[in-house]
C-alpha cells in the first residue's frame, strides 16, 4: 500500500511537472528583430524559386508567416515604419509621423531623430547628434529592459540612423549607425554612450568597408537567368553619377568618388552584408544571448531601399539585391545557431514599407499612374486663397500631403482655421492629382472604421499633423520619372512579410489580415512582459506555441 502510494505521488508530480513546462516554456535567449527597407511581400513570391534552403526559404517553412500583413495608417515611410513595428501604434499614438515633417510649433520642418542636445560619440561630424525624444510611446525592446530590471542588454544597427535609433526605443544600452562620405565608420550619439565600445573601434579599423567597395557589382549568376526582371537596359531605372547608362555591371572602385565615397555602400548589396557583420560583431561583442537574461538585437538592413529607390521594383538590380540578401540572412541565421544555439534564440523578420512599381513603367503598360508637382500644387492653393480670401499668407507649410495653416494671420483677417481648412477642402478636390481630401476636424471628430480613409486617419496626430490631409491617386509619385518611392496607403506601400522564426513560433503560416502593429504585442506575450505602454495591436495568436 505504501509503494503504491508513492507511485502514485510521483506520477502526479510528473504530470504537473510536463504541465507547467508547456505553460512557461523557457524564453529565448535572444530576441532578433530583422527591418528589411522597402521589401515587398511579393519579393518573397517572385524570387521564392532562386532562394537557397537556408535564408528566406528556412523561415518560411521552418517559422509562421503572415500572407497578408499590412500597414494600416499613412505616411508609410521609414522612420513610421520602424517606430511602428517597435511600438506597436500608430503614428496617432507615438507621434512619429514622417521622416521629416514641419514642426508647428517651432515654425521649421525637422528631422525625426535630430537632437543638438547630444553630440557624436566615434568622430567629431555631427551625424551623432540624435535621439529618439520625439517618439512618445516605448517600445518592446524599452518594455524587456524594464521587465529585467535593466539587466538585458538591447543594441540596435543599421546603416540609418533612424533605423537605428527608433527600435533602439529609449532605454538601448547602444545605436550604431553608419557615417559614410570619407568616413565610412559606425557611430553612435552620447544618449547612449560616453565611448564607442572596443569592439566597435576594432571594426571600424578592420577595413571592412573599404574592403566591400573594392569589387564591382555583378550579377550573382548570369545575367539573362534574372527572368523575374524586365530587361537590364531600359530607361525606367536611375543611374549613378558618372555613369552613362543603368546596366550591368557597376563599376564601385570607380564609381565611389563622385557618389559620396563610402557612402556608395549604403546603395549596393554590399551594404547588406556589411550590415550583417557589425550585427555578428555586436552578438560577439556584447555577449548577447550569453547570459541570465533575454537580450535583445534590433537589425534594419537600408540598403534595399536606396537599390529599390534608384532602380525600381522590377529592375535586375532589385532581384540581385535580394538574392544575395537571401545568402546574408542564410549565413546570419547560421551564426545564430552557432552563437546562441538552436532553439534559444527568436527571429522576427518585417518590412518598414513596400514600394510601387515605377509610374512611367506603368504608364507604358497603360496602367493608370501619376506624377505629382508640389510645386505647382503649392500655386494652385495659393490661388484659392486669394480668391476667396484675398490673401496668399494663409498658409505656413505644405509637405507631406498636408496643408499647415497660420492661425495668426487668419485670425488678423477675421476668420477661423475650420472655415479656411473646409473652402480648401472644397476647392482641392478639383485639381489634378488630388484623389481625396479631408479636415483635420473631420479627423478628429468621425470616425473611419476601415479603408484607406482609416490609414490616413490612423496616421494624424492630433497636436503635429497638419489641417488639411489628402491623398493622391493609386500609383502617384513626385519627382523624377526614375527608380521608385512610397508613402501611400495603397497596397503596393502597405503589404509587407511578417514572419516569426524559432523559439516558442509555431510552424505554419496565415492568410488572415494582420497588421504592422501586431508583431509588438505577440513578442511581448512570447516573452511574458507587458505591450508599449500606447500599443493597440493584437497577439497573432496562431504564431504562438
Amino acid at each position: 500500500m505504501k509503494n503504491s502510494i508513492i507511485y502514485l505521488f510521483a506520477i502526479v508530480i510528473l504530470f504537473s511537472g510536463f504541465k507547467s513546462d508547456a505553460k512557461n516554456p523557457e524564453k529565448p535567449k535572444l530576441v532578433v528583430g530583422i527591418v528589411i527597407d522597402q521589401m515587398r511581400y511579393d519579393y518573397l513570391t517572385r524570387f521564392y524559386s532562386r532562394y537557397g534552403e537556408n535564408g528566406f526559404k528556412r523561415l518560411l517553412n521552418n517559422g509562421f508567416s503572415l500572407e497578408n500583413a499590412q500597414y494600416n495608417y499613412i505616411p508609410t515611410y521609414t522612420a513610421v515604419g520602424h517606430t511602428s513595428i517597435y511600438t506597436g501604434t500608430t503614428p496617432d499614438n507615438h507621434g512619429i509621423i514622417s521622416n521629416n515633417w514641419y514642426d508647428k510649433f517651432l515654425k521649421e520642418s525637422i528631422y525625426c531623430v535630430d537632437d543638438n542636445t547630444y553630440t557624436t560619440v566615434g568622430n567629431d561630424s555631427n551625424e551623432g547628434k540624435k535621439s529618439p525624444f520625439r517618439m512618445q510611446s516605448t517600445t518592446i525592446t524599452d518594455q524587456l529592459r524594464l521587465a529585467q530590471n535593466m539587466q538585458n542588454k538591447t543594441i540596435s544597427v543599421s546603416i540609418k540612423d533612424r533605423s537605428a535609433i527608433l527600435p533602439a526605443g529609449h532605454t538601448a544600452n547602444g545605436a550604431y549607425w553608419f557615417d559614410g562620405g570619407s568616413r565610412g565608420q559606425f557611430i553612435s550619439s552620447s544618449f547612449y554612450m560616453d565611448a564607442l565600445p572596443n569592439w566597435v573601434t576594432d571594426f571600424n579599423n578592420s577595413g571592412k568597408a573599404a574592403a566591400y567597395l573594392e569589387q564591382p557589382w555583378e550579377t550573382l549568376y548570369d545575367v539573362n537567368t534574372y527572368k523575374n526582371s524586365i530587361l537590364d537596359d531600359n530607361v525606367y531605372e536611375g543611374k549613378f553619377k558618372g555613369e552613362t547608362n543603368s546596366t550591368f555591371p557597376h563599376n564601385i572602385p570607380a564609381l565611389k568618388k563622385d557618389n559620396g565615397n563610402y557612402s556608395i555602400i549604403k546603395a549596393i548589396p554590399a551594404g547588406n552584408s556589411f550590415t550583417a557583420d557589425f550585427a555578428k560583431a555586436a552578438i560577439i561583442g556584447e555577449n548577447l544571448g550569453k547570459g541570465e537574461f533575454t537580450d535583445f538585437l534590433a537589425v534594419s538592413f537600408s540598403s534595399t531601399d536606396y537599390v529599390g529607390h534608384q532602380f525600381g521594383p522590377t529592375s535586375v538590380e532589385i532581384e540581385d539585391t535580394y538574392l544575395r540578401l537571401d545568402k546574408d540572412l542564410a549565413d546570419l541565421l547560421s551564426f545564430l545557431d552557432k552563437e546562441i544555439g538552436k532553439d534559444k534564440y527568436t527571429v522576427f523578420l518585417t518590412a518598414d514599407h513596400a514600394a510601387v512599381d515605377v509610374p512611367a513603367y506603368l504608364q507604358s503598360l497603360k496602367i493608370p499612374a501619376h506624377y505629382f508637382s508640389n510645386r505647382k500644387f503649392k500655386e494652385e492653393v495659393l490661388e484659392i486663397t486669394q480668391k476667396y480670401f484675398n490673401s496668399t499668407e494663409l498658409i505656413e507649410n505644405i509637405s507631406n500631403y498636408q496643408i499647415f495653416l497660420d492661425k495668426d494671420k487668419i485670425e488678423s483677417l477675421g476668420l477661423t482655421k475650420s472655415v479656411v481648412a473646409d473652402k480648401l477642402v472644397e476647392e482641392i478636390i478639383n485639381l489634378d492629382g488630388v484623389y481625396k481630401a479631408v479636415t483635420a476636424k473631420t479627423l478628429q471628430t468621425a470616425r473611419f472604421t476601415d479603408g484607406i480613409m482609416n490609414s490616413l486617419q490612423n496616421g494624424y496626430n492630433q497636436k503635429y499633423s497638419g489641417d488639411v490631409l489628402m491623398i493622391p491617386f493609386p500609383a502617384t509619385l513626385t519627382g523624377g520619372k526614375t527608380g521608385t518611392s512610397h508613402g501611400s496607403g495603397y497596397s503596393y506601400d502597405t503589404h509587407i512579410p511578417i514572419i516569426f522564426y524559432g523559439n516558442g513560433i509555431q510552424q505554419g503560416s496565415s492568410k488572415k489580415r494582420h497588421e504592422i502593429i501586431d508583431i509588438a504585442p505577440t513578442i511581448a506575450n512570447l516573452l511574458q512582459i507587458e505591450a508599449p505602454n500606447s500599443s493597440t495591436g493584437k497577439i497573432i495568436v496562431e504564431a504562438l506555441k
